[in-house]
């Protein structure tokens, strides 16, 4: 029992990136049209069930987080992965970052910055000439921050885009992530967070 605890608290404790093929690691908790809502829980080492959309609303593309991060929320880094087929939850896909949608998310009056990194997974075909947000269609990047402002709004939650950034401005905010673990794991009793998302 505890060896497969320990594996799966490996899931976690994932670098980021993949050194080896310059990729980032996106581990996949909710695939692409789903209404059920996955989440990891680090604490007992699995994948469970979060929520369920409202009918007719679902996921557009594959949703995840990048381990060895920690955002405004204090959750990891989360990703939006465009790939060919929906993946499943626990699914590690190598990805290269093409941009990010900035943002702050509210909740009963307290506001934090809740950034959706976007990714391509290295693997795709349809999105393999897709380097950057410029690539995509305004129209689908329009849709995409629409499904996360209703997301949020039925679960009583306000998101509020603030802005679009290219590779460069994803990257810098992945290191944002990247310090803002380290820093936690300095010092971890001041960075104790629970926010129940």
């Amino acid at each position: 029992m505890a060896q497969g605890k320990k594996e799966s608290n490996s899931l976690a404790q994932l670098s980021a990136l993949n050194e080896e093929s310059e990729t980032l690691n996106v581990i996949i908790d909710t695939p692409k049209g789903s209404r059920n809502k996955f989440e990891f829980d680090e604490t007992q080492g699995l994948f469970k069930l979060r929520g369920v959309l409202p009918v007719g609303a679902s996921f557009p593309f594959d949703f995840g987080f990048i381990p060895s991060t920690k955002g405004g929320d204090g959750d990891p880094l989360d990703a939006l992965v465009l790939m060919d087929e929906p993946a499943f939850p626990g699914c590690l896909v190598e990805a290269r970052l093409i941009g990010v949608i900035e943002a702050e998310q509210t909740e009963e009056g307290e506001t934090e910055r809740n950034d959706r990194l976007i990714a391509v997974a290295a693997e795709s075909r349809i999105h393999e000439d897709v380097r950057s947000l410029e690539d995509l269609n305004d129209h689908l990047i329009d849709e995409i921050e629409h499904f996360f402002i209703s997301y949020n709004q039925a679960k009583g939650k306000i998101f509020k885009p603030e802005g679009r950034g290219g590779p460069e401005r994803a990257m810098e905010v992945l290191n944002e992530g990247l310090k803002n673990r380290r820093t936690r794991h300095a010092n971890p009793a001041r960075s104790k967070t629970n926010k129940g998302k």
